[in-house]
């Protein structure tokens, strides 16, 4: 009896020891920032080289967007506006985010600008809540729940979710005074585009900011409510976001759902409006989804979305649900297959290497922000 119980004292204290053991290896959970604040911590404390980093902003800096500073090219680059525009814009700004905490800033990243395209993304963010909430399946037809004659054609019909997402829906019509077939140097600018031959729905992909805004507009009839409204409630103030940003509608997109006036929002400032945002809140969207679409103990987007967004689609250019991938080692060169990014006009851009637990965030940046994120990534020891 002695022996035994000596034999089961020896066996427990092993197991506490190895639990121990274990624990003390066990990374810790991931820090995710409370409102109003980001953690900022030394590089060489999280084992970067800080002259190595220090090199990556300073080569940043150095790469001012062409843009005009008063955006006075507005429409030349993009056709007839449709909403407004800053008078200004700031100089080229961003934030690095390693290990979930700040780790190098530079710039003006609490300034509000246009993020153009980069929209898009937080147009998937928006799906990836409905697809939560049981609001939409992303293989359904659109029209299927949204009436309001805009998929009645035979080939709208066809237009799923998906193929809205990965832009190879071929959606046929006029959105806000722009037709799909991009048509026209006043009204698409340097844009302007060809006559072409439309593809079946599903088989074809075409950068298309008229069918984006169709697929906005979709959103919008899906909640009932406005798309910002959805974006502020369910993503932005959950992950502890400002309340700086504003999602502009143009002067013309407002649609009347149930007896009430609703603005519906771009997914982009090609044609003025769209996200007014500072880069401290790119980063935290960025970093919910390096996080697979959680923050803290609440899944704000599903993570097998996450994980079907980041899936090439069959014909875009390594395109996922309007987030620009990797998969091929083209879109961003010199980074992991695993990375992607939020790409809009001027440099605007917000890069995850889920690989090096790292997002970094470009404002008004010219060049391929690989470039910069090549860098930043040389300094992980």
């Amino acid at each position: 009896m002695v022996i035994t119980r000596l034999v089961v004292c020896a066996v427990l204290a092993a197991v506490v020891s190895l639990t121990s053991r274990l624990e003390a290896q066990a990374p810790p959970p991931p820090y995710f920032p409370p409102a109003g604040a980001w953690e900022t911590r030394s590089p060489a404390a999280l084992g970067m080289d800080p002259t190595a980093l220090a090199e990556a902003i300073r080569f940043a800096q150095g790469r001012d967007s062409t843009r005009a500073m008063d955006f006075s090219d507005q429409e030349r680059i993009f056709g007839t506006l449709l909403g407004s525009v800053p008078t200004r814009r700031a100089a080229t700004n961003g934030l690095v985010i390693y290990k979930g905490y700040v780790v190098a800033t530079f710039g003006d990243p609490a300034s509000v600008d246009p993020t153009y395209s980069v929209a898009k993304s937080l147009l998937a963010t928006v799906a990836g809540v409905a697809v939560r909430e049981g609001r939409l399946m992303v293989d359904a037809p659109v029209g299927r729940t949204v009436r309001d004659g805009g998929y009645d054609s035979p080939r709208n019909a066809q237009v799923t979710w998906k193929m809205h997402l990965q832009q190879e829906s071929e959606w046929e019509g006029e959105l806000w005074g722009k037709s799909h077939d991009f048509i026209g140097r006043a009204a698409f600018g340097e844009g302007a585009r060809s006559q072409r031959s439309l593809q079946p729905p599903g088989t074809f992909y075409e950068y298309n900011d008229v069918r984006i805004n169709r697929f906005a507009l979709s959103l919008l009839r899906t909640f009932g409510r406005p798309v910002p409204d959805v974006f502020r409630t369910d993503v932005m103030d959950p992950i502890g976001a400002s309340s700086s940003w504003k999602w502009v509608p143009y002067v013309n997109s407002y649609v009347d759902v149930d007896g009430v006036r609703m603005a519906s929002v771009s997914g982009g400032t090609r044609w003025g409006g769209g996200m007014w945002i500072d880069a401290w809140d790119l980063a935290r969207v960025g970093y919910l989804w390096l996080r697979e679409g959680r923050w803290g103990d609440r899944q704000i987007v599903p993570t097998a979305f996450v994980k079907e967004a980041l899936t090439p689609s069959a014909h875009g250019p390594d395109y996922g649900y309007l987030w620009w991938l990797n998969t091929k080692g083209a879109n961003l060169p010199g980074l992991p297959r695993t990375a992607y990014s939020a790409r809009g006009a001027g440099g605007n851009t917000i890069t995850v290497s889920p690989e090096h637990d790292l997002v970094v965030v470009l404002r008004w940046q010219q060049g391929n922000e690989a470039e910069v994120v090549q860098k930043v990534i040389a300094a992980i020891r």
